[in-house]
């Protein structure tokens, strides 16, 4: 199968799907057009043209040659891509019918004809024109621009050359080595996304083995989805800003946010909130009338108390000091608004934060609602209604839930990446795409999370309760293991050396101890719809002690013979408990495997 790449606007256009799904086939261009676009922030801060009729940024190919600018593409958002995927270019296809599909979606967006591209290989980039599509193949059928221009490394390359190597591949092209020629009407930015999502699925999707597996399963949710989630799953950027610090005079500030302060609202704060008590360091208090404002103003040890009211904003909290904000009131009556397609909602990196008391709402977003990089963020009491993922709590990160709600993202409600802790206590979590997901931690650079879930309601979202992204590798392991017969395990002690005797030893007790914790949850807590708890805890102390046993065949390989075997060690991340799974579409707990 031809190689190729996709980007994704999530369309909202039915056009964009194939004709067998049962999407409309026929729709207006700009209809179309909008459709294949998120938003001309989406893609990445090159220099970039604000030309009213094309929605994409440019920028100049690196070379000796000068080319001309190329449309920006390859920085979409996962969301960008996943959506167009999803829902216009794959759908519901099995394995085999991945290329149809494709060309089904390439001919209801592709100029055929008319447009320039830069065909960039591994030792050349040559000035093409393009005079034709053929679908089928996902090639474009092209000619050397005129004036020649060509960027080899092979200086004996010259244009005679071109034109031969052109002549044996019929001068048809693989689409995906072609990168559009930018132009500001906008007539060719669905040609140029087009391509990129063709692009980016042959380079980091498709698998050449893919069309040889069982054609039984949708090929997007089967090995789509994960493997884009594994690709572009930090696609969120590292937060680039910097804490203020203490303020040189030493002093800590309360911030207030309202709209409107009428008398009984500010008697109300003086008497709950701003009152002095004796002995205490006098106080400067501010106004603000956005709580945006008030965020940027802060420095370390700030407070922000934001009084009831409905509030939009349109920038990101960026909070790298450890400061409190806090809602004055009930989180329903505190509304925090994001609209518009550009950075996460509230960004975290302070060493304490802490926040409460407050709804925060997104509409139209691509990315998540809260990452925290690192530090500790602490959430209590608040309702989180997503539009993307929920909460993602980055390497190294803390991140503490408590009594809050949290819904409505279209990938997991919260992320949990290895080395980092969450602790998730008396929350709701629910109509997301996945409730939980804990991305692979079996890597020897990654360390174990420790996560700690205790009477939480994960419940009516569409995939599992509770998701473990591991590689295959590990799961052909466990499979391979249980199809050992005692007969085999006693052959392999009477003839295996002590340290291997050891090594399954250990690995015995290890899974007898996760065995144990399982049973005395399940003695404390038999409810059916909280059985979900057993089944988690046996596969994270599962993947544990495989990890386990992985370093201590590396320390081993090294010539180091204390491996810390400390059982207490490989539970202590794992706390769950009392949660309660309900009306999941997969199940309380699954796997994604890669």
């Amino acid at each position: 199968m031809a190689d190729g790449s996709g980007t994704g606007g999530g369309p909202e256009a039915a056009a964009m799907a194939p004709e067998r799904t049962g999407w409309a086939a026929e729709q207006e261009p700009a209809s179309l057009e909008k459709g294949l676009f998120q938003d001309e922030d989406s893609c990445s801060d090159c220099s970039y043209h604000d030309k009213p009729g094309s929605s994409l940024r440019s920028f100049m190919p690196e070379g000796k040659t000068l080319f001309p600018e190329i449309f920006q593409t390859n920085q979409l958002l996962f969301y960008e891509r996943f959506r167009a995927y999803q829902d216009y270019i794959l759908a519901d296809c099995k394995a085999s019918e991945v290329k149809e599909f494709t060309a089904d979606f390439l001919e209801k967006v592709l100029e055929t004809c008319g447009w320039q591209a830069v065909w960039h290989t591994n030792v050349f980039k040559v000035l093409v024109e393009v005079t034709d599509v053929d679908f089928a193949a996902l090639k474009a059928v092209v000619r050397l621009a005129e004036p020649y221009l060509c960027d080899s490394q092979v200086s004996t390359f010259t244009m005679e050359c071109m034109k031969e190597l052109l002549d044996l591949k019929e001068h048809k092209l693989p689409l995906q080595e072609l990168w559009v020629v930018f132009d500001d009407s906008g007539v060719f930015d669905q040609t140029a996304l087009a391509i990129e999502h063709v692009r980016f699925f042959y380079q980091n999707i498709w698998r050449s083995w893919d069309e040889e597996e069982e054609d039984e399963y949708d090929y997007f949710v089967r090995c789509v989805e994960p493997r884009l989630r594994l690709y572009v799953f930090g696609y969120q950027k590292n937060s680039n800003i910097q804490a203020k610090g203490a303020r040189p005079s030493g002093q800590k500030i309360t911030h207030v946010v309202s709209s409107t302060m009428i008398a009984g609202l500010l008697r109300s704060l003086l008497m709950d909130r701003l009152c002095q008590e004796p002995g205490e360091e006098e106080r400067e208090i501010q106004f603000h009338s956005d709580p945006l404002s008030a965020i940027n103003a802060c420095f370390e040890g700030d407070t922000v108390i934001v009084c009831p009211g409905h509030y939009v904003v349109h920038g990101t909290f960026s909070i790298a000091d450890s400061i409190e904000l806090e809602g004055y009131g009930l989180p329903d009556d505190i509304v925090i608004e994001k609209r518009g397609k550009g950075d996460t909602f509230v960004d975290c990196t302070g060493a304490d934060i802490k926040i409460s008391g407050i709804k925060f709402v997104q509409h139209n977003a691509v990315e998540g609602i809260l990452i925290v990089h690192r530090g500790k963020t602490t959430l209590e009491n608040c309702v989180l209604q997503c539009e993307t993922t929920g909460v993602t709590v980055r390497t190294s990160a803390e991140f503490l839930m408590k009594n809050s709600d949290l819904y409505g993202a279209k990938g997991a409600g919260i992320e949990i990446y290895p080395g980092s802790q969450c602790t998730l206590s008396d929350n709701g979590i629910h109509h997301c795409k996945e409730g939980i997901l804990i991305k692979d931690f079996l890597d020897e650079h990654y360390d174990i999370p420790k996560i700690s879930m205790v009477n939480n309601i994960i419940h009516n979202n569409e995939g599992y309760g509770v998701v473990l992204v591991k590689p295959t590798i590990f799961s052909d392991l466990q499979e391979n293991a249980e199809d050992v017969t005692e007969e085999d395990k006693a052959l392999e002690i009477q003839t295996s050396g002590e340290p291997d005797v050891a090594e399954r030893v250990d690995l015995e007790e290890l899974i007898q101890c996760a065995t144990g914790k399982m049973e005395l949850y399940a003695r404390t807590d038999p409810s059916e719809q909280v059985e979900g708890n057993c089944e988690i805890v046996n596969e994270l102390i599962a993947a544990s002690t495989q990890k386990g046993q992985m370093k201590k065949k590396r320390l081993s390989e090294l010539g180091i013979t204390q491996a810390d075997d400390n059982l207490m060690s490989q539970e202590m991340f794992v706390g769950i408990v009392g949660n309660q799974f309900k009306w999941n579409g997969k199940g309380s707990f699954g796997t994604f495997l890669f």
